[in-house]
């Protein structure tokens, strides 16, 4: 909660910039004020740093605990210090599955190498596409709409961002309605991958938001951090002065210049940055508004690799004949995260069904799974099932990405849920609160408003 008047406790440590929660969003403002010149100190209620970001290792797998994809074409890194050496994987496209037919979309500026240090693994290309279709069922046919639909990405593509911003603003399953295409491409093909990278099966999404993320999808694909997500929150943390972080230690009260924790004394301060979730941010600050969420379950199978499988690609099931809305073979796209002569396979369950015990989830998915695969399932072992029901705030229409970080001189607060949901949104609105305490602390922003670098420090 909030407090206007702290004493200090036994433990007493003084701090330019205290920020609450290690997950992204924090541990990216940290190395925006430490590279600022502040003395920062995180404090993380957690033993471990990551937050939603997290990767658990279980007989040899890496299996992530939230199943969001994250685009290739991911601006906030470039602008975030301490990813340098993230390396990113690419999937080779996408084949969305209808009836007995299977097609695959490759977004237009994915079709060129992946360029930079960042990006490795996989393949592109002509011979990527025959690879990926082997094993496959039939190709749909119709291949006038996969043209269209390319043209829309296309579109998508050249638009700047800031003008996808200006458009009018509809839960986004009313805009694809309006986009001009058959609406057999809408629900065949867009519908469900959209749902898929937003999270949001019903699409009540802002269409805003909508338009972003496939702009992001048409510019790049999709991809994976290389050794599972926590190596996104791995490298921030490794990456600060020793000692920035402090795991296990709780926050129960803050004020504009202290932090109260729980057993381990009070942090003074000049300013306080929260950067958790929502509901544990609202309990700091009373009165900051909490999203409604999407749930996620996320099903890790170990699979003999002999097993037929689909590639470094992602599979969307628009048929919806089970409960897992996507699914891949995660250790061909990355394979660091599966035994030697293993196979991960990585399923994500949205929507109602996430919230179905794991058992009945598992028993459901192998039927679903079959069929999208080609192969039997009987035999592969469900390593964990992930459930978060608060994994991906909600951004209805209408949504403010931009909503204030500042609450007031020497309180701030950060996260995807104060800008879009998902990890980029996260770096962003950790780079807007960490240009709101410099400008408070007399600093000046080290970028502009668009995010670019300014040629000198105010």
């Amino acid at each position: 909660m909030l407090g206007s008047a702290l004493r200090p406790g036994p433990g007493r440590d003084t701090t330019d910039v205290a920020v609450i929660g290690a997950g992204l969003a924090g541990l990216a403002a940290a190395h925006h004020l430490t590279a600022s010149g502040l003395r920062v100190t995180v404090l993380e209620a957690a033993g471990t740093v990551g937050g939603r970001m997290a990767t658990e290792e279980i007989d040899g797998y890496l299996l992530d605990r939230g199943g969001r994809l994250l685009p290739s074409d991911w601006p906030e890194l470039s602008r975030c210090p301490g990813l340098e050496r993230l390396s990113l994987r690419p999937f080779s496209g996408v084949l969305v599955h209808s009836g007995d037919r299977a097609l695959r979309i490759t977004p237009p500026r994915a079709q060129r190498a992946p360029r930079g240090p960042r990006a490795g693994g996989g393949r592109t290309g002509a011979r990527a596409a025959a690879s990926a279709l082997a094993g496959a069922r039939r190709p749909l046919s119709g291949t006038l709409d996969l043209a269209r639909l390319r043209a829309q990405l296309a579109r998508l593509a050249a638009t700047p961002s800031e003008r996808l911003r200006t458009r009018p603003e509809l839960p986004a399953a009313q805009a694809l309605a309006a986009r001009g295409l058959p609406a057999r491409t809408v629900e065949g093909l867009l519908r469900p991958l959209l749902g898929a990278l937003l999270c949001d099966p019903d699409l009540t999404t802002s269409s805003r938001v909508g338009d972003l993320v496939l702009r992001g999808f048409a510019r790049g694909g999709l991809c994976l951090p290389a050794g599972g997500a926590a190596a996104v929150p791995g490298l921030l943390a490794a990456g600060l002065p020793q000692g920035t972080v402090r795991t296990g230690v709780r926050a129960v009260s803050v004020s504009t210049n202290a932090v109260v924790t729980h057993g381990h004394g009070t942090v003074r301060c000049r300013a306080v940055l929260i950067a958790t979730g929502a509901h544990d941010a609202a309990e700091l600050l009373p009165g900051l508004r909490v999203p409604d969420f999407h749930p996620v379950t996320v099903l890790h199978h170990a699979v003999d690799e002999r097993a037929p499988t689909a590639g470094p690609q992602l599979l969307i099931d628009a048929d919806r004949r089970g409960p897992v809305a996507y699914t891949m073979v995660a250790s061909a796209v990355d394979p660091s995260r599966a035994r030697p002569g293993r196979a991960l396979v990585t399923s994500v369950v949205l929507g109602s069904a996430a919230g179905l015990p794991a058992g009945e989830l598992d028993r459901a998915a192998r039927a679903q799974l079959a069929v999208l695969y080609g192969a039997p399932t009987g035999r592969w072992n469900l390593l964990a099932a992930h459930h978060d029901a608060r994994a991906v705030p909600a951004m209805p229409a209408p949504h403010d990405p931009g909503r204030p970080v500042r609450v007031l001189d020497g309180l701030y607060v950060c996260g995807d849920h104060r800008d879009t949901s998902g990890p980029d949104g996260a770096l962003r609105s950790a780079r807007r609160a960490a240009d709101a305490i410099r400008r408070d602390f007399g600093i000046g922003p080290l970028t502009r408003e668009d995010g670019g670098p300014l040629s000198a420090v105010a």
